[in-house]
């Protein structure tokens, strides 16, 4: 090489290494992602909880403001997970059109999320329907989420898809199972790039595991789990869960310092009975309301995970606001780390309404709630 010809070459350089930098980025982004790393990147998040799955926005309370985004990714959160009813905002008839207004109003949502630098999870909640009568919902699910894939198909990889919430009732395990593989085909059929998060029937939760069946095929995708236990600390004065939650005083971890006494309509479910015959006479190692029940959860479902090689992600878990803080801190912090010691990432239930981790009242974070999923140790 003579001197001229090095000399071009050196001019060059910079300009090819700028050409190939500028290829490979939009690359990057059409590739179908490594869904470990897409768990991964998930990693502390909080719902949105009482907004858009409300039968309208604000019927419940809460409705999204900007600086509710900045808030989140100011406090430390990657992702924001958004229920959203779009059961609500479809016609009822063929083809099942969304709402423009409404589903303008989801692509400002994930706007800012983006902005913010925050992942989004669109989240299909609340579809009451579908889970009374399966088969007569099954089109228009399906055809509610090809509209949904085709208007967020461009969008970035920080967008995660979650076809359904919490499947339950006539929607049990097989009855899911079938559907999800439907759900996955039509989604497949116009977008391959973003990542699905699949939950599992039993109302999302850890013993829907065993019975999930996510195709084979499915490369793409993060199974995710919610964590309520115990149910009667998570839920205690629930008005919307009836007798059932209705005791509230309860501690955690169990067993209390004092006996804890169900409430009489409480106490005529025999289930619940029980529970408070065990949360109150059981030694921790025992107790359904012990850090070591916890752990036995988790590790169920760290080793469904690994065993089936799909990667977990803690899409909801909280402690309503009628319980004592220092417990609901201590709840709260506890499932986080254990979640973290198994690379487990998660979206806390919820940023602002009755498990709030932000008191919009006083515009501000309730402190020690937020300091338990964020930062610091377990004492």
């Amino acid at each position: 090489m003579n001197a001229r010809t090095s000399v071009l070459v050196l001019l060059l350089l910079p300009l090819l290494l700028a050409s190939c930098t500028s290829s490979t980025s939009p690359l990057a982004e059409d590739a179908v992602p490594d869904p470990y790393e897409q768990a991964k990147r998930l990693g502390k998040g909080v719902n949105l909880g009482n907004a858009l799955e409300a039968p309208k926005e604000g019927e419940w309370g809460m409705t999204l403001q900007e600086a509710y985004f900045e808030l989140i990714a100011d406090g430390g959160f990657d992702t924001v997970r958004v229920p959203i009813k779009w059961s609500a905002h479809a016609t009822a008839e063929p083809p099942y059109t969304i709402d423009e207004a409404f589903a303008k109003r989801v692509d400002w949502v994930l706007d800012q999320a983006e902005s913010h630098g925050l992942n989004a999870v669109i989240d299909m909640h609340h579809y009451d329907e579908i889970f009374e009568a399966p088969d007569e919902h099954k089109e228009r699910f399906l055809r509610i989420w090809e509209q949904l894939a085709q208007r967020y198909k461009d969008r970035p990889l920080s967008v995660y898809f979650e076809p359904l919430n919490e499947p339950h009732g006539n929607l049990d395990a097989s009855a899911w199972n079938d559907l999800l593989a439907e759900a996955i085909r039509a989604i497949r059929g116009i977008d391959e790039r973003h990542t699905l998060v699949i939950g599992t029937s039993e109302w999302g939760g850890i013993r829907g595991l065993p019975a999930l069946r996510v195709p084979e095929e499915e490369k793409n995708a993060i199974v995710t789990f919610h964590y309520y236990e115990p149910f009667l600390f998570t839920h205690q004065g629930a008005e919307w869960n009836g007798a059932e939650t209705s005791t509230t005083g309860l501690t955690w971890p169990g067993p209390p310092a004092s006996e804890v006494q169900a409430g009489e309509a409480a106490d005529q479910v025999p289930w619940v009975h029980r529970w408070f015959e065990d949360y109150n006479t059981q030694p921790p190692e025992y107790n359904p309301a012990s850090r070591e029940q916890v752990i036995r959860d988790l590790d169920q479902a760290a080793a469904w995970g690994e065993e089936r090689n799909r990667p977990l992600w803690l899409g909801e878990f909280g402690a309503y606001s009628k319980a004592d803080m220092a417990s609901r801190v201590r709840w709260t912090e506890f499932i986080r780390t254990e979640s973290e010691k198994r690379s487990i990432s998660w979206a806390y239930w919820e940023f602002g309404a009755g498990f709030g981790v932000y008191n919009r009242e006083r515009a501000q974070w309730n402190a020690d709630l937020h300091e338990a999923l964020i930062g610091g140790e377990i004492e």
